[in-house]
């Protein structure tokens, strides 16, 4: 027979559950944002607007089991950047082709009042908008209307600024914790390259000719400063050729200076760009990529007089790497195969595949699959 106290007690003990699957209640909150902006945001943010379909590269790790939850529209750069990635999401969240798609802001193509009508929580615009943004003073016309922007960034400064944008954007999406998770698993693979290398003293390091983008103009031949891919380079062990040339994360070196630095080692970025340049020289690599044409493509464009008698070439140390970890807070990975590749006894043992098929299982939503380097490497 129920007492009137036990009937208290269930109806109290039903109150707690449906508090605890209720979400957090929005409040406004006042962010720092990755160029020192004071933003005031109501969060736990529920919708909100990519001002770069990459976005979703932290999007996901965050949203592991509802990456799209949030995202009400975002820019149309994915498909075309990454088709491989944009492939698996869209198979296995259809909804995503329904999405509102913007330009640009760099293009002058984002449609402010598309925006204004998704009635989002948030805009997220990369730091390398921010000039093209001032220009349309996009931030000025959004706030009017309550919707404040936040710059993030993984791209022209990612070891300054990959941690602080992961912790905003965690804090913005009530995931503070899981971000946390995911700046210590970073940190803690960077350092079994770090601190090997500091073990191993006084190692020669190669000098490391990094080509952004190989083949994706006629051009020869972008590069990196001493940021991004260049301080990748650095982080594993080697000397980034274009360090003391490009005072900025991108640039592009003369042919003839890099046939008179004459690199022991050759890495060019690639990614599956037929939605940008169809048919292109650029190494399509990215998750199933097909490597023996990825392959074909990196020795065609050795063939290009800044490379052809190089020591790289030479000794077959070129190798291919996913064009995509220059903007992603992956960059972890690509240390760590960039330095099995400039001191592959030294690091044996580390397997950057396993790492990625970790970083996909613990953050992820989608499963690991290969594509994201190649080599010119004999096989021994």
């Amino acid at each position: 027979m129920l007492t009137k106290r036990t009937v208290l007690r269930a109806f109290a003990a039903a109150g707690m559950l449906l508090v605890a699957a209720l979400p957090a209640a929005a409040e406004k909150i006042v962010v720092t944002d990755i160029i020192g902006r004071k933003v005031e945001v109501e969060a736990p943010v529920r919708k909100i607007i990519l001002g770069e379909g990459r976005q979703m590269y932290f999007v996901a790790a965050l949203d592991k089991d509802e990456p799209f939850k949030r995202v009400v529209g975002w820019r149309d750069d994915l498909g075309k950047a990454d088709p491989e990635n944009y492939k698996a999401y869209l198979t296995r969240y259809p909804q995503i082709a329904k999405l509102p798609t913007f330009g640009g802001m760099k293009e002058g193509a984002f449609d402010v009042e598309q925006a204004i009508a998704l009635k989002p929580d948030v805009l997220f615009l990369n730091i390398e908008a921010k000039v093209a943004s001032d220009e349309a003073k996009l931030v000025e016309k959004l706030a009017s209307v309550g919707i404040p922007v936040v710059y993030v960034d993984f791209r022209e400064k990612p070891f300054e600024h990959t941690e602080p944008s992961m912790r905003l954007i965690g804090k913005l999406f009530g995931k503070e914790q899981v971000a946390e998770d995911f700046i210590k698993y970073r940190a803690e693979q960077i350092a079994l390259v770090t601190d090997r290398l500091a073990k191993a003293g006084d190692l020669k390091r190669p000098l490391v000719m990094v080509e952004r983008a190989g083949g994706y103009s006629d051009d020869c031949c972008m590069s990196f400063g001493n940021e991004n891919f260049g301080k990748m380079v650095e982080f594993a062990g080697g000397r980034n050729l274009a360090t003391p040339l490009i005072p900025g994360t991108f640039g592009t070196i003369n042919p003839e200076r890099i046939v008179a630095d004459n690199p022991d080692i050759v890495i060019v970025t690639g990614s599956s760009w037929d939605g940008y340049v169809p048919g292109g020289n650029w190494v399509g690599l990215g998750a199933g990529a097909d490597m023996t044409e990825a392959r074909r493509k990196l020795a065609n464009l050795m063939k290009r007089p800044a490379f052809v008698q190089s020591a790289a070439v030479k000794n077959g140390r070129v190798y291919g790497i996913w064009h995509q970890f220059y903007n992603s807070p992956y960059q972890f990975v690509a240390i760590q195969q960039i330095a099995k590749w400039l001191h592959p006894e030294l690091f044996k043992d580390i397997d950057p595949d396993a790492t990625m098929k970790a970083l996909h299982e613990r953050f992820l939503p989608l499963p690991y699959e290969p594509g994201l380097w190649v080599s010119l490497e004999a096989v021994k």
